[in-house]
């Protein structure tokens, strides 16, 4: 979700702001390294981005002064890692921002960590995770992605609460944000974590070898015995 231009206050979008801008940077270089590595990976780097923008602009209201909506940032981050993501995110945003007026240049800062950061991150962890188990694929793919979307919005609640505590208590204002998202958000999730689960499954078929390479898909055994021949 995005905090929409103007909305928070001095110092909050500019320390976020400044917490973002490192790893973003971090996320730049890395995103040159595996383009060095990798040239062929462009194409699905475009469609990547692609899809994040437009699924992260189907936006609906929400709390006043920000928006709820899915992320995609997720199903990035399970492709190329968090960092990455973070990079990807900075330019959807930008563009959103200028083009669409859909979240804004003070508040980016604020919404790269949640959208970009944190959200890919704990997604990133859950696939992990479900990736050292024996359950589908599939399954993975879907807690990862939801649970993303759901840590974007807890973030945001937690930005807001921070920034506009209730009677002086950041967790009493957290909870409303809170409560106010959950109702758009949770039903969201699920319905994004559908959609890359759909999407995983295309990607599999058809670009399995690039997967492969990226870590995301095991390598098939006669595979890895055919790559060990000099």
């Amino acid at each position: 979700m995005h905090i929409m231009e103007g909305f928070l206050p001095s110092p909050w979008w500019q320390i976020w702001w400044i917490i973002s801008l490192p790893i973003v940077a971090y996320g730049v270089y890395k995103l040159t390294k595996l383009t060095q590595k990798m040239p062929e990976i462009k194409p699905l780097l475009a469609l990547v981005g692609a899809f994040v923008f437009v699924i992260s602009a189907l936006k609906l209201p929400s709390v006043t002064g920000s928006s709820s909506h899915p992320t995609g940032t997720g199903f990035s981050a399970i492709l190329f890692g968090p960092a990455i993501t973070g990079a990807i995110s900075v330019i959807v945003l930008v563009f959103q921002a200028l083009l669409l007026a859909h979240g804004g240049i003070t508040t980016l800062g604020a919404n790269v960590f949640s959208m970009g950061i944190l959200g890919p991150a704990i997604g990133f962890v859950v696939w992990k995770l479900f990736k050292r188990t024996r359950l589908d694929a599939a399954i993975g793919v879907f807690a990862a992605c939801a649970l993303a979307d759901l840590s974007t919005y807890i973030t945001t609640a937690f930005q807001l609460g921070l920034a506009f505590p209730k009677d002086g208590s950041v967790l009493a204002s957290f909870a409303t944000f809170f409560g106010i998202y959950a109702i758009t958000q949770i039903p969201l999730a699920i319905a994004e974590g559908i959609l890359a689960v759909l999407i995983f499954s295309f990607l599999s078929k058809y670009k399995g070898s690039i997967l492969q390479r990226l870590g995301v898909l095991k390598i098939p055994p006669t595979n890895i015995a055919a790559e060990a021949k000099p």
